[in-house]
Formats: C-alpha cells, structure tokens, sequence
C-alpha cells in the first residue's frame, strides 16, 4: 500500500516555504528596487504591502493545501469547483513557465560561482562586461549551467518530501551565514571612510516621496513577487503539512523571513557599492543584470584583506545567490510533480518528465535572440520577453485563490439560507457568508494565532483593489512609454501578453472537461483526514486518496501497478 508523504516537522515546512519565497530577486532586485525608490522610503510601502498582500495569501494558500491535500489542480478542482480545476492548472502553468527561463538565470548564479571560487573576476584588468559577453554568448556555456541546475534540482526533490525539507534545511542555513559574512565584509568596506553611507542610505526616509504612487506600486510589486503569494507554492508545501500544523504562524514566519533576507542581501550590496563607486545609485538603478554580473564583481574585487577578502566576497555572495536560486527552483519542479503525482502518475517519472521539460523549454532563453545593448552589454532578449509575458501572470492565480475564497463563502451562506440557519440578504451574506473560510479553514484550534475580520476585510476588499491597481499601473505604463505598444510581433509591447495569456487561458478551459475525467489520489498522512463533503468539489466520487482504488481506473492504483510489474 503506497503512503501518503509528510514532513516532519514545523521547522521543515518553515524552510522549506522559504526557501520557495527566497530568490534571485531578494538578493538582486531588491536593492535595485530600494536605490530607485529613495532608500529607505521604499521600506515603507514594501513591509505595508507585506501584511496587506502577501501574508494574507499565503495564509490562505497554506489552509486551502492543507484541506485539500492535493496541488493546485486538485485544490482548485476541490475549493472552486470541478469547472475551475483549469484555474490551478493556470497556475501550475504560470510557475513552469518562469522555471523554464529561471533555470537559466540559475545557471548564471552557478557559473559566477565558479568565476569567483576560482579567482577569475579578482584584478584590476579584468573587464566584467567582456567576461559577462563571453559567457552569455558562448551557447554550451550557458546550456551545460543550465543542466547542472535541472539536475541538482531533480536529485534534492527524487525522494519526496523530507528530501525536500532535508535540502531545504541545510541550504537555508548556508543561505544565512554566507549573507551575514558578505554583510560583514560590506559593512566594513563601508565603514572605512568613517560614514557608514550605504547602510544609511538604507534606512534614510524621503517622506516626501511617499506621495509618489510609483514608489507605493513598486513596493507592492515586490512584496508579491518575493514572498511567492499566489503562486500556489504554499499550497504545495501544505499538502506535506501534520494536521496540527499552525497555518498562520507559519505564514507570518515565513513572510518575516522572506523580508529579513532581503534587508541583509540590500545591506550588503548598497554598503558595497556606496564603498566603492563614485556614483552609486547610478549603478544600483543600473539594471538587475548590470547589478549582479557586471558591478558587483568590480566592487567585491576592492574588498579589503588581499587575495582572500575580495575571493570571499565573490565567491560567497554568488554561491548564497546560487543557493537561493536552488530553492526557489526546487519549489517550482515540485509544484509541478505535486500535479502529475496527484492524478495518479508515478513520483520518480514524474520528476524526470518534468525535468525534462524544464530543460528544453529553457533551451530558447539560453539561447535565441542575445543581443549587445547600446552599451554593449550582452542580453537575452528571448527571455526577458518570457518574463514580460508570464512574469504579470502569477497574479491571476492569486486573484483566483480569492475567487475561490468568495465563492466558498457565498456557497456556504446560501446553503445555510436554505436550512434556515441564516438570514437573506446582504446583511446575512456579510455575517455568515464572507467569514465561512476564515471559520472553516483557518481558525482550526490548530492556530496558536487567531486571524480575526481584517482578514476578510483584505480578502473582499483590498485584494480585488490592488489587483486592478497593479494591472492597471502595469498597463498604462507600457502603453504610454513603449514603442508601438499594440503590435504583436514587437516583445516589449502589449499585444504579445494578452495573445499568449488568451490562448493559454483558452486553452486550458477547454481542458478542463479532461482534468476532472482523471482520478485525484489526495496526500492524507495519518492521522490527519478531514472531511470535504462541503466543498464545491468535495463529494467528486473520482477524488480518493493516496492507497486508494477507483472503479474504472484500478491501473493507477500503485498495489495494481506493483503487482503487474512482479507478474512481468
């Protein structure tokens, strides 16, 4: 009898979740962001952001995963409904497609490793951009990277769950100490004019331009895209949750988390680089690429301490970047098996499929279209246009976890409207209907922190808002500052996101009808089976879970596939 899988503890989700939050974008992004936005006036709207946005989603991620017990199809499939299950097939599609390129970027992180480890970025006579052209214009270079990654990823996440968590773990920690020591380093760098600029750069507030809503959106923008909220990776990690397991402490845990990494990764970079360059916010606005491949090394090879201060420096900040970039990766093929392994397919193929996959649908971002900018700086244009087009996607999934948050809420008003158990209206909607999610599904008596209105006020209320403020800023933006915006064949322009996001949409509208044709097999460790009779999708007779054998699909069971391979 196959068994369902489970990590073994709180402190195993913990870094597991985030290290899926922890990317390249805490450590590169973040202090771009931070330089353009006035210091530590961008602070403000990022941490608001964080209680506003982020942490309330993956709150509702985490009891969404942990009820259903499957991935994003089958919690979709479950919570909204079986005509939704293509929503969580959009977000399992959404996350794919940014590991597709993502593992590229991670093959970067690695290679620069390499470079640093190995003391080829240290000297005055080293041309960062040259050894940067060369690499990204040296196809195999960047292919065999990109493979190291896939295959490292496939190796952490082969065995399941407390593989993940036990990769996780040690990652992290190393995560840790290598920014503290870079942060050290950096700090000192700065220091040794006796001013300490960068780091007071930093935490410098320009109230004024807190008035300037670019920096609010911007703040907004980077708190979602960081903590990973709706992008269904919480809900992947939720389905190896214990049953007693705290959503919401978690939740703030790993959000607080996520923050604080971003804080010393943009300490240490901005105390360098204020260290250093005559012009540093010219530099740090200079472009994440241009932060990270080509600045950095410049001024990590000024560190002080000889050979070994600037050989630290490099190595160990590109190796916590390379870690980071693993992580979040790791995160993102198991979203994806989480999927396949629900509906029956084997974890070990699925794994493999997936890896494969990842590898030849990143091969285009490897290598088509890297041209020289007007600096003659080497870029990937094929990839950046994969981040236009998905990049501004993910926020749809978070969009639909709301959607399936409201429609639990309504369903579940009516019903107790029928049995006479609540009064009509929209009073009655307000008082029984808009709090059943948070009263079903978060406030458990496993919480040891009680979500009380604010969350339903965030949920029904400013989430739709900020969505539409987002999307909306998003949008006129590039209508008003890019070149023929509405011609498809232009990659920066408008026209390309809304043709790929329509045909994918459709598409998996249309596939819906075949995902609910399908068995779904839900992780239940022991001990820790709900009921979900209630839900939407709930009294599905193909929903069963891990062991079990469906009438009509018996060859899925894993007892079934056992035996025939022992009779073969």
């Amino acid at each position: 009898m196959a068994e369902s899988d489970q990590f073994n503890g709180r402190l195993g989700l913990i870094f597991a979740s985030i290290g899926a939050a922890i990317g390249t974008g805490n450590i590169w992004r973040f202090p771009r962001m931070v330089g353009a936005n006035g210091g530590g006036t961008f602070l403000i709207p990022w941490l608001f952001f964080l209680f506003i946005w982020s942490i309330p989603l993956v709150i509702a991620e985490y009891a969404m995963g942990k009820r259903s017990r499957t991935g994003t199809i089958g919690t979709f499939r479950i919570f909204a409904g079986r005509r939704f299950a293509w929503m969580g097939l959009w977000t399992a599609w959404i996350s794919t497609a940014i590991g597709f390129y993502y593992a590229v970027v991670s093959g970067w992180t690695l290679k620069y490793f390499q470079l640093g480890i190995t003391g080829a970025l240290n000297g005055e006579d080293v041309d960062t951009t040259e050894v940067w052209n060369a690499f990204l214009q040296s196809p195999g270079q960047v292919i065999f990277f990109q493979f190291i990654v896939i295959l490292l990823v496939l190796g952490a996440i082969w065995k399941g769950a407390k593989a993940i968590e036990k990769v996780n773990f040690y990652l992290m920690i190393s995560l840790f100490a290598l920014l503290f020591l870079t942060l050290f380093l950096s700090l000192w760098m700065d220091f040794s004019d006796g001013t300490l600029d960068g780091a007071l750069f930093m935490f410098t507030v320009d109230f004024d331009m807190l008035f300037e809503p670019e920096v609010w959106i911007n703040g907004l923008s980077q708190s979602a895209w960081s903590c990973s909220a709706g992008m269904g990776m919480c809900i992947t990690y939720a389905v190896y949750m214990r049953k007693d397991e705290d959503t919401v402490l978690n939740a703030f845990t790993m959000g607080l988390a996520n923050n604080s990494i971003s804080i010393i990764a943009g300490l240490a970079v901005l105390s360098a680089i204020f260290a250093v360059n005559p012009d540093p916010l010219a530099t740090v606005t200079g472009g994440s690429s241009a932060i990270t491949f080509l600045a950095l090394p410049e001024v990590f090879a000024q560190a002080p301490g000889g050979t070994i201060g600037p050989l630290f420096m490099m190595a160990g900040f590109f190796l916590a970047l390379s870690f980071a970039a693993l992580t979040s990766m790791i995160s993102t093929v198991e979203l994806c098996v989480r999927n396949f392994v629900d509906h029956g397919y084997e974890r070990e193929r699925s794994v493999l499929i997936t890896g494969i996959a990842l590898f030849l649908f990143g091969l285009p971002s490897a290598v088509l279209w890297v041209k020289l900018d007007g600096a003659g700086v080497a870029f990937p244009e094929f990839l950046e246009v994969q981040d236009h087009i998905w990049g501004y996607g993910l926020m749809f999934s978070g969009l639909f976890i709301a959607f399936s948050i409201w429609k639990y809420g309504y369903v579940k008003w009516r019903s107790e409207v029928d049995a006479g158990t609540a009064p009509d209206g929209f009073a009655g909607y307000l008082g029984f209907g808009v709090s059943a999610f948070r009263d079903d599904f978060i406030n458990t008596g496993d919480n040891d922190l009680e979500v009380g209105r604010w969350w339903d006020v965030l949920i029904y209320i400013a989430f739709p808002i900020l969505f539409i403020v987002l999307m909306g800023s998003y949008f006129t933006d590039m209508i008003a500052n890019t070149e023929d915006v509405w011609n498809p064949s232009n990659p920066k322009g408008l026209s390309i996101i809304l043709l790929f996001w329509g045909v994918v949409a459709t598409t998996f509208m249309l596939l819906n009808k075949f995902l609910i044709a399908r068995p779904l097999f839900r992780n239940i460790p022991e001990g820790a089976d709900v009921d979900i009779s209630d839900l939407p999708g709930g009294s599905d007779e193909l929903v069963g879970q891990v062991g079990d054998i469906i009438p009509g699909f018996e060859h899925l069971s894993p007892d079934a596939a056992m035996d025939a391979e022992l009779a073969g």
